[in-house]
């Protein structure tokens, strides 16, 4: 096991990563941006090193900084955590270059995984379900056109690269179809450096459904249940649970055997997940992987009782996953609902500013990831998410309620956050009934024909 590493993040996932090490005797180094000088993870790391100014861009972007600050601090390995580098596979070769372990999958898995349009084509070797598309990335707009015509209108234009709801737009006809091309186009340029697209039939009112998957260096593939992240508001996940409520038991053990074989077409190693969309028929269809740990992790360690950052160590480390598929079991269930420092009746604007006044939620099956306090000030560098909130309970409807009393307690003053949003949503009757899908917010929430504009784009984790 490794005696010290490095942590290339920042905010609550920084955190957890440091107390999973903490648990296991390993010595964490943490690095920070100016702006984040004073944050939680700085504070409790055994020792901490500046890699640069306040944007991302010059610091935990910057590859360089990271691995010198690697080297002086003298780490086996770098947990990349999620978001920034987690799924960059120049920066995992670099790590190995330096003789310093990736806590992650191999180089050649996440180029493989990162390439949506790709990685389709390898799910359909092996027998995994796709979304009728483009055969690979799409040239041009009359490309874009002669597919969109075939595929039947509406579709959707993905960028190739990246994640985190940049670079997608709908089409319902041939005019919207090249305004979408260039914006998507535009989008993934400006977020990945890549402006490569391809196009799918667009499903309408699907479920989003993931499942979470940890591999070994030794073949062995285990999946730890699925997770329901239909809850989105412009592609951003902003409630998930685990297990998927109303999933039939067949349908439960078709979607995860199909996430072991996709995994094992990556030839993957460490913590991943699958996601696929579910149509109202119960049909699912691969959508991506993300080679990384998920924001949405900790429900499905409520669930299993399994930690998965101290796996993700374990695994890296050499060792042969501590579990068989056989010993995992699902036991209750937990939902996650991301705490973000926006304003929901100003179009979400960021939110940054001192926190004065910050009362936790606790009691029974509650638990909060976060990296803020009292006193904290929220920089406006980076994602606005500043705490996830999960309740576990005996069944959905007690997580439910757990979760609605811990919004409740919840205090942060004077910024403004997307607590009394989530209560809303927790109350609504058809959340309540499990009947969710991909535009739940928009059809309920914010009603019918309504705008949902964002807020100013700020440097996305």
């Amino acid at each position: 096991m490794f005696s010290k590493i490095l942590i290339a993040n920042r905010g609550e996932i920084a955190v957890r990563i440091i107390r999973a090490c903490r648990e296991m005797g390993i010595q964490t180094v943490a690095v920070f941006s100016k702006a984040d000088r004073e944050s939680l993870h700085v504070k409790l790391a055994d020792d901490a090193i500046c890699i640069g100014e306040s944007p991302s861009s010059e610091s935990y972007l910057n590859i360089p900084a990271l691995i010198s600050a690697a080297e002086i601090a003298d780490v086996e390995a770098i947990h990349p955590g999620y978001g920034f580098l987690a799924e960059n596979a120049h920066f995992a070769e670099i790590c190995e270059s330096c003789q310093i372990k990736f806590i992650g999958p191999r180089p050649e898995s996440i180029r493989l995984a990162g390439d949506k349009s790709v990685a389709r084509l390898e799910m359909k070797k092996v027998g995994v379900p796709i979304i009728p598309g483009s055969k690979g990335t799409v040239k041009d707009q009359e490309e874009a056109l002669r597919l969109s015509k075939k595929l039947g209108y509406p579709v959707i234009v993905k960028a190739c690269a990246g994640g985190g709801g940049k670079g997608i737009k709908i089409a319902h006809n041939d005019g919207k179809l090249i305004s979408a091309f260039l914006t998507a186009q535009s989008e993934a340029e400006a977020a990945f450096g890549s402006g490569e697209v391809y196009i799918e039939k667009f499903i309408e009112e699907p479920r989003h459904i993931e499942v979470q998957i940890m591999a070994d260096s030794f073949g062995n593939v285990v999946h730890l249940g699925e997770r329901d992240c239909s809850v989105q508001r412009r592609h951003q996940k902003l409630i998930e649970e685990s297990p998927a409520p109303g999933m039939s038991a067949k349908l439960r053990k078709k979607i995860g055997d199909t996430a072991i074989r996709a995994a094992k077409a990556f030839k993957y190693e460490n913590a991943g997940t699958i996601e696929f969309l579910v149509d109202k028929n119960e049909d699912f269809y691969f959508m991506e992987m993300n080679t990384r740990l998920q924001v949405e992790h900790p429900v499905t360690e409520m669930v299993t009782g399994i930690d998965l950052v101290k796996e993700q160590l374990r695994v890296a480390a050499g060792e042969k996953l501590s579990f068989t598929q056989e010993q995992v079991q699902i036991t209750g269930h937990a939902i996650e609902c991301r705490i973000n420092a926006e304003d929901p009746d100003n179009n979400f604007m960021p939110s940054p500013g001192k926190i004065e006044v910050w009362r936790m939620p606790g009691g029974p099956g509650v638990r909060l990831d976060t990296h803020v306090y009292t006193g904290y000030s929220i920089p406006p560098f980076y994602d606005s998410m500043i705490a996830k909130l999960i309740a576990y309970g005996k069944n959905r409807q007690d997580a439910i309620t757990v979760m609605l009393r811990a919004l409740r307690e919840i205090e942060i003053k004077p910024i403004k956050t997307t607590a009394a949003l989530h209560a809303r949503i927790l109350s609504h009757p058809r959340f309540r009934q499990g009947s969710v899908n991909t535009k739940f917010i928009e059809s309920t929430i914010f009603g019918e024909g309504k705008t949902d504009e964002a807020g100013p784009n700020k440097e996305k984790k």
